[in-house]
């Protein structure tokens, strides 16, 4: 039996070991746990239209700020080639992201290679390459997502997560990069996107964004087929909205794909978007509680996070109506839902 004083001194020992851990950087306190994001591609142009947010006392708040504070960890920001008006060119790019830096949130930035929407009914190449042949455009690939990112480190902002390519189930830049007609040109076209990105930031996960993160069979064919072609990536985006009615359904099949992907591409995912209207905030609440447990319990727990499809948008902002503010621009109990647990003081 161990004398008094020697269970003393272990004791003494635990507490001071025990005690002396050294505290969590802010980068190991913002890659802790899940991500939860928001793309806020809209926030400069809203400013500039006078829409301004509120929190839940009804003080105006800068909103990447107030995102902040209701707990989201992570920023998604859209990046154009030469927009009609500037929006979500990389200058505009550059003062979000410099925000979301200032609040110490990683940041995904989301090339789409064309100069304005590019997603599953449209793949639009910008109009300055619209002449260049299959080889010509994956040069302007390389150059162009090596402009955006050296401008990122040039202003010490560093890029987590990368996509390339924006819901390209059926390839980017078409007709060249449609993959249903051409998966090798598609795999081409990605790889350029995959190796500018590692040559500015070789720590950043590089992702390929699909729609319809429900839909297996479209996942298989399009992943079966770059890793046919070559293709490269390091994680599996996906995209989901649901209904009101149909959303414990489609999560279910969310569910089953991400740990087919992950057990079939030994590949981790994160949900790039997501959204339900903003006046069903209580099926929304509900909607976003089930997508946060089915990422915490999916294979090899490999879903990493969830981002918010403009959840700043209100007040029928271009028409758009699954934000997650009310009219008067304060957020829903759907943001809370979402990021239970992770809220600081308002």
């Amino acid at each position: 039996m161990k004398s008094n004083h020697t269970v003393f001194l272990l004791v003494i020992i635990f507490l001071v070991t025990g005690c002396s851990k050294t505290p969590l950087s802010e980068e190991q306190k913002r890659d802790s746990g899940l991500i939860i994001g928001a793309d806020v591609s809209w926030i400069t142009e809203m400013e500039e239209y006078g829409y301004k947010f509120y929190n839940g006392n009804g003080e105006i708040k800068e909103c990447i700020t107030l995102l902040k504070d209701l707990g989201f960890n992570a920023i998604r920001l859209r990046v154009w080639v030469n927009p009609a008006n500037g929006w979500c060119n990389k200058d505009d790019v550059l003062t979000k992201a410099k925000r979301a830096n200032n609040q110490k949130m990683n940041i995904m930035l989301n090339f789409h290679y064309s100069d304005s929407w590019a997603d599953p009914g449209k793949q639009n190449k910008p109009q300055a390459w619209s002449h260049l042949n299959i080889n010509e455009l994956a040069s302007a690939v390389t150059n162009h997502t090596t402009e955006v990112l050296s401008l990122m480190k040039l202003n010490n902002i560093d890029i987590k997560w990368i996509q390339v390519g924006n819901e390209t189930g059926n390839g980017m830049m078409w007709p060249d990069g449609m993959a249903s007609s051409n998966m090798a040109g598609y795999a081409l076209l990605n790889n350029a996107g995959y190796d500018a990105v590692k040559s500015v930031f070789p720590n950043a996960t590089v992702i390929v964004h699909l729609q319809e993160g429900n839909r297996n069979d479209l996942y298989r064919w399009l992943f079966d087929g770059l890793k046919a072609n070559g293709g490269k990536w390091d994680m599996i985006g996906m995209s989901l909205y649901p209904s009101v009615d149909d959303f414990e359904e489609r999560v279910n099949e969310l569910s089953n794909n991400i740990n087919d992907m992950v057990l079939r591409y030994a590949t981790p995912v994160m949900i790039c978007e997501t959204g339900m209207p903003w006046d069903s905030e209580e099926e929304a609440a509900r909607y976003l509680k089930m997508l946060v447990n089915m990422c915490k319990t999916s294979a090899k727990e490999q879903c990493k996070g969830i981002f918010y499809w403009e959840p700043q948008s209100y007040n029928n902002w271009k028409g758009y109506t699954l934000g997650a503010f009310n009219l008067n621009g304060r957020p829903t109990k759907a943001l809370t839902a979402l990021t239970s647990g992770n809220q600081s003081n308002l």
